[in-house]
């Protein structure tokens, strides 16, 4: 039996799981009914990312589909383009489709993970990307990712740009709930990256 195969998902990588997956969700398109009382439900504590997302339940408690969809497709389509482009080829380079999503695909197929059969995006955006680190840490794509495996993925594919990509979600003039959003993000990132720091390997 190899080492990846012993690794136990921990309660606490559930939940960081659970979090990659929300913001995923959040971002692949404009949330319904159902997906906002989910947000209203939730709750914080005094730190940081507990505040933000206290916020967001706030925020999401005075939302409706029509007007989130709204904001959803200012920010993120718009004619011709939205006010933001949440991939990372773009952040890093300033084009689409560049090396970050070649590397990037290069990485999923060394996992086991492909683009779905109806997603046309690159492979490269926020969405995406949130979601794959979630499938990581509980082993959808086969065994849980050992907690090397993570940081190099997420030092690689995601520190680079994500953070600054939540501030700019958190200061969008379009943004409203994802305002809130932002600040969630940027606030998980932030405690991401310094908890990888901290790890060794």
């Amino acid at each position: 039996m190899s080492a990846a195969q012993d690794i136990k998902v921990t309660t606490e990588d559930r939940l960081r799981a659970d979090l990659y997956n929300f913001l995923g969700l959040m971002l692949s398109g404009p949330p319904d009914q159902l997906l906002l009382d989910q947000c209203v439900g939730l709750s914080g504590d005094e730190s940081e990312l507990g505040k933000a997302i206290s916020a967001l339940a706030r925020v999401a408690r005075v939302s409706k589909p029509k007007g989130v969809e709204s904001e959803f497709n200012a920010l993120f389509i718009g004619l011709g383009r939205g006010e933001l482009l949440p991939y990372a080829s773009y952040y890093l380079t300033g084009f689409l489709n560049e090396k970050p999503l070649a590397t990037l695909r290069t990485d999923m197929l060394a996992k086991g993970m492909s683009r779905a059969a109806n997603v046309f995006e690159p492979e490269d955006n926020i969405a995406s990307l949130m979601e794959m680190m979630g499938s990581m840490i509980v082993g959808r794509f086969g065994s849980a990712a050992s907690l090397n495996d993570q940081k190099v993925f997420f030092n690689k594919h995601i520190a680079p740009w994500a953070s600054h990509f939540f501030t700019d979600l958190e200061g969008a003039k379009n943004s409203v709930l994802y305002a809130s959003l932002g600040s969630v993000g940027r606030a998980f990132m932030e405690i991401e990256r310094e908890a990888f720091r901290m790890t060794a390997g």
